[in-house]
């Protein structure tokens, strides 16, 4: 068994009447993708993207079993009207409901919402929820805003609150300390960190201890950072037990690490060795199979890094698919007693689980 907890989707068409700022997808000639145009963005899009048919296709090719499908990362374009920016929401939920509608024994879709508003943002969720989608996609930052900032807190405690779980993708903001070849490399890396490290110190993780959360790419350099805040919170090294009158910056709330195992990691971190430092820290109990499918091709066989680790077995079915459906808020149980279709179809409530 084996769930990719990170696979992207795009909407095969827009609607011919939607406003200019919304993306286009035009035919191909003489081939089965399409192109996203998209403001400055072209991509060409092939039609594991959009076709469902496709995807199971690919998906036996890659020994996939179950895919958590949220929207191309640049389909979250905070910087439109709101009004528009929603009714994009919308459009793409709409389509990723549908696709995931016709076989939900492999599919679990993620709406997406228009942060640039976090109160419609919030209010957006109940209707996610309504339309059978299983958690919210969000951006590492809000238009260079740290998501941890408190004007955001409302929309995490909203779906803490629907047990909805999250996927923060990280999103490169425009810097000029690194040159653009390196956007989606090290600042991918850089803005993963900033999203996980401003859920803890802006306290959001505190407030909202039961909210399922997921980072792309292992949150980056964030698994390095944050043994450097344990120490600052703790006075101590290798979380050794706090000694206050020698900690830097004490609190009366939980450690930054004991923050961090509450997070859910994916795996794309492209080496064993880094994985192996991430079950080591924060435990094989905290990580998902990621691929970025199709913006970016799987392994072969999908996992095959995770499995290198020679983990024992029940650590190994943990990292390779029983995390993700707890993250979904699904029992992993259900896959031994019913179809992941059938519980679905129940209507089992996303908190089952109790998240952990």
């Amino acid at each position: 068994m084996l769930a990719d907890a990170h696979a992207h989707l795009l909407p095969r068409d827009y609607p011919a009447d939607a406003p200019e700022c919304f993306p286009r997808m035009t035919p191909v000639d003489g081939d089965t993708a399409r192109e996203l145009l998209f403001g400055s963005l072209r991509f060409r899009a092939r039609d594991a993207f959009f076709d469902a048919e496709r995807r199971v296709e690919e998906m036996a090719v890659s020994g996939v079993d179950f895919e958590v499908l949220t929207p191309m990362p640049p389909l979250l374009r905070y910087d439109l009207p709101l009004a528009d920016g929603l009714a994009l929401a919308r459009h793409v939920n709409e389509f990723t409901a549908q696709l995931c509608a016709t076989d939900p024994a492999r599919f679990a879709g993620f709406g997406m919402v228009p942060m640039q508003d976090p109160d419609t943002a919030a209010a957006e969720l109940t209707a996610i929820a309504e339309a059978g989608l299983r958690g919210v996609e969000i951006a590492s930052n809000v238009l260079g805003a740290s998501i941890g900032d408190e004007r955001f807190l409302p929309f995490f405690a909203e779906a803490e609150r629907l047990n909805l779980p999250v996927f923060v993708h990280a999103m490169p903001a425009p810097m000029d300390r690194l040159p653009a070849s390196a956007m989606g490399t090290y600042v991918v890396g850089i803005e993963g960190a900033l999203a996980a490290a401003s859920l803890i110190s802006g306290g959001t993780a505190a407030k909202c201890p039961g909210l399922r959360i997921s980072f792309s790419h292992a949150a980056g350099g964030f698994p390095l950072m944050v043994t450097r805040a344990q120490y600052f919170w703790s006075g101590t090294w290798n979380e050794e037990p706090p000694v206050r009158e020698r900690a830097i910056m004490p609190d009366d709330g939980p450690s930054p690490l004991d923050c961090a195992r509450r997070f859910y990691y994916d795996s794309m971190v492209f080496d064993a060795r880094a994985l192996r430092y991430l079950v080591d820290l924060l435990g094989a109990d905290r990580l998902l199979i990621g691929s970025d499918f199709p913006a970016m091709p799987r392994e072969e066989p999908a996992g095959r890094t995770a499995r290198l680790l020679g983990l024992p077995a029940e650590q190994e079915a943990d990292l390779l698919w029983r995390n993700a459906f707890r993250w979904l808020g699904i029992d992993p149980a259900v896959r031994s007693r019913t179809s992941v279709a059938d519980h679905l179809r129940a209507g089992a409530c996303a908190g089952e689980t109790g998240g952990r």
